[in-house]
């Protein structure tokens, strides 16, 4: 059931399996492994290998009870000391290492994790020393420790993608800041300067093109004309149609199919409500009126459009509006926005009112200083319901970054790897379910925590809410609910879905055309489907779940340590019935593979093209009788170019998620493993896992056909971009499409 391994080697080895073939009484044995192993005097007691048969804890052959004890004991370590890379300890810590207090004064950032006022999920402990500064902070260093199978280090081409980050952000982006000033090209003043980015590209100094042209992928980048210059792939929203991400249709519909596509919410109470404390922050309530949005409603009321679902909110208020005063102390000018949107007959969304709020300069207590603006297309007020769309975007952009796709899916996942892996082992049915969905998890994320979301890091200083970001989205985290991530619960709780028994999947969309969701629910269905059948394979009763002693000391360490900020929350599943299992591990997997891969892989389709998904704005609306009203009356694309993101910011934004949104040559997809069938001895989960694989290539014809019915006008909109971020399978590279298993980039 088990062999021992020792390397006498000085250099470790990748093992990738045993057989052990014609064993009496046994035929052929496999034993999957896929690990690297170290010189023997490294590890305190011998590397062991399970072969693939699956055991609950109470049916382990006797023999073998001891090892798979010892084995977990191992992973989980004392807790102590800096960790070393040979290492294969799993433990937990706070984000304490975000900041670089040592380095300078202003790089120090608050703790996320273990306290109220910022809560946070935990990440991979590292055990490196405290800074001199901070006692509560650790010391960065390039290499982050991780558990060592965590490490990309099966030769895969993510590796390279990951290669690519570094070497991005350590190197590319500051050679094309600094390159900018010596041609002359500081800022955009035309939106065809923005479209040259990728029709004519940035021309460079031989130097620079000399230093970067050996990174791999920046080659592509580069023209093969002959011409000394930089150029972008063309993103996907203006391959068609160069203006249509202006129209209100578009800016609309990216709402239910663009990159952030789980944050609107029906309107349920007119005026929108806030939920901010009135003694620190003054009354919040919307300022939007029934005289604003009626004349847009087509003959119909503001009572009548709620009572029949027909009115929708992008809310970008409450998390913002406490920190906008001291953002807007900054070079970014910011404004908590509402976005009021009417369903309208032919099934498509059409934009009524924007509010923007900023903070009263007496003082946050005194509330805010709010204007709305309605749709208007010709001169001046068009231009200026432009900017009102803008600045919608920039909140969206940030929150999508930051909560959508930061905390809500690589974070709140990193506990439940750390979890699995010091409780369940190897041979637990539950370990083997999972562990697809967790490849490359910890190592991406250790990564971004270096050069992503670290003090000064990528996102802060190309998003709005620069060095709050993460801050932020600790207190976003306060509302975040496990259950509430599983796909039909989150149409519910926004209320754009009803429970429908007759429907599929027991929900019924009020928006009947919602691209993200129409398809996301197919692959919901399709996972849940698979995982009933998984689990019940192996638990036959809700009692075989009770008396699980492994999978009930992982459910109550990640509750209470891995996201134990939120431990004394009543929602948590109490993990004692076969139904509790099932749905935990389909929201866990939905989360990891096809919520990651709807708000991962548009970025460069979407947000390549900045003046579409602008990530900051840097100056305030202009005002009736100001310089800047009359500039935009003259030159309005000028202006709303000094609005938005400038060209230093936009040329590492481009290069870096022009990376984050392409799939490796080595990814596995949803309803694919790496270990082929030798994952289990059990031929049921086999069987059932290669049905899994057939559902969704059918489900992927399903979708097809769908963006072939030009009646459905959100699945391609005005940008003639078709929905396909949820097509289960895809090539490699900027391809729009594919669900890998796990949060690997």
């Amino acid at each position: 059931g088990a062999f021992y391994i020792e390397n006498f080697m000085q250099v470790e080895f990748y093992l990738v399996s045993l057989t052990l073939e014609d064993v009496p009484n046994q035929g052929t044995i496999q034993f999957p492994c896929n690990s690297w192993v170290y010189n023997s005097k490294l590890y305190k007691s011998d590397r062991i290998f399970f072969s693939n048969k699956t055991h609950l804890p109470g049916d382990m052959p006797a023999p073998l009870k001891k090892y798979r004890e010892d084995e977990l004991v191992i992973l989980r370590g004392d807790g102590t000391g800096e960790r070393k890379e040979h290492e294969r300890i799993y433990d937990y810590d706070v984000y304490n290492d975000l900041g670089n207090p040592d380095s300078n004064a202003r790089l120090a950032r608050p703790v996320l994790g273990g306290n109220t006022t910022f809560p946070y999920p935990r990440r991979g402990r590292t055990g490196r020393k405290p800074t001199k500064t901070d006692p509560k902070s650790e010391s960065r260093s390039d290499s982050v420790y991780l558990p060592r199978d965590e490490a990309f280090g099966h030769l895969k081409s993510s590796d390279f993608l990951v290669y690519i980050l570094k070497s991005a952000s350590q190197n590319v982006i500051p050679q094309l800041q600094s390159a900018l000033p010596l041609v002359g090209q500081t800022e955009f003043n035309t939106f065809k300067d923005v479209r040259d980015l990728y029709e004519g590209g940035i021309k460079l100094p031989t130097n620079i093109l000399s230093d970067l042209s050996p990174i791999p992928l920046f080659k592509e980048l580069f023209r093969t004309d002959g011409e000394q210059a930089l150029k972008f792939p063309v993103p996907k929203i203006i391959q068609v149609d160069k203006s249509a991400w202006m129209t209100d249709e578009e800016f609309a519909r990216e709402m239910i199919a663009g990159l952030n596509p789980h944050v609107i919410k029906v309107l349920k109470e007119f005026p929108p409500q806030s939920k901010l404390d009135k003694q620190l922050y003054g009354d919040n309530t919307s300022t939007i009126t029934k005289q604003h949005v009626e004349s847009s409603l087509g003959g119909v009321t503001v009572e009548e459009a709620i009572s029949n679902n027909k009115l929708f909110i992008l809310d970008h208020h409450d998390p913002l509006f406490p920190y906008l005063s001291k953002i807007n102390k900054t070079t970014t000018k910011a404004y908590a926005t509402r976005t009021v949107l009417f369903l309208q007959n032919d099934g498509t969304l059409k934009p009524v009112a924007i509010e923007l709020n900023k903070p009263n300069p007496q003082g946050d207590n005194y509330g805010p200083i709010s204007t709305v603006y309605t749709p208007t297309k010709q001169g001046v007020d068009g231009s200026i319901w432009q900017l009102a769309k803008a600045y919608v975007v920039v909140n969206d952009s940030c929150f999508h970054q930051l909560v959508s796709h930061w905390l809500n899916t690589h974070a709140v996942v990193e506990p439940f790897v750390i979890a699995t892996n010091r409780h369940l082992s190897v041979v637990h049915p539950i370990h083997k379910l999972l562990l697809p969905h967790y490849r490359d998890t910890m190592n991406i994320n250790a990564l971004a925590r270096n050069v992503l979301v670290n003090a000064e890091g990528i996102i802060e200083s190309t998003f709005l809410w620069g060095g709050y970001s993460l801050e932020m989205s600790a207190v976003v985290y306060k509302d975040w609910v496990l259950t509430e991530q599983a796909l039909p619960n989150d149409l519910l709780k926004r209320g754009v879905a009803v429970e429908d028994s007759s429907s599929p999947h027991g929900v019924r969309l009020l928006i009947e055309d919602y691209p993200y969701a129409a398809d996301g629910l197919e692959i919901w269905g399709a996972t849940k489907s698979w995982v009933e059948e998984y689990v019940s394979f192996y638990y036959k009763s809700d009692a075989a779940i009770v008396q699980d002693s492994e999978l009930q000391a992982f459910w109550k360490e990640l509750v209470e340590v891995g996201h134990g900020d939120k431990k004394n929350e009543s929602w948590w599943p109490r993990m004692q019935t076969r139904a509790e299992l099932v749905q935990t591990c389909s929201t866990l997997i939905w989360i990891a593979s096809a919520l990651h891969a709807a708000v991962n892989f548009g970025q460069y389709p979407y947000g390549g093209y900045i003046l579409n998904r602008p990530t900051l704005s840097r100056q305030f609306m202009p005002e009736k009788g100001s310089k800047e009203y009359d500039d935009l009356a003259k030159n309005p694309e000028k202006v709303f170019l000094n609005t938005i993101t400038g060209k230093k910011e936009t040329l590492t934004d481009l290069t870096i998620i022009e990376v984050l949104s392409r799939h490796a040559s080595d990814e596995q997809y949803l309803g694919q493993r790496g270990d082929g069938d030798n994952w289990t001895a059990d031929t049921a989960p086999i069987e059932a896992f290669k049905r899994f694989g057939k559902k969704l290539v059918e489900i992927e014809q399903k979708l097809i056909q769908r963006n072939n019915d030009e009646r459905l006008r959100n699945r391609y909109g005005p940008a003639q971009m078709p929905y396909t971020l949820l097509y289960p399978s895809s090539e490699e590279g900027l391809t729009f499409r594919g669900i890998p298993n796990s949060i690997s980039i």
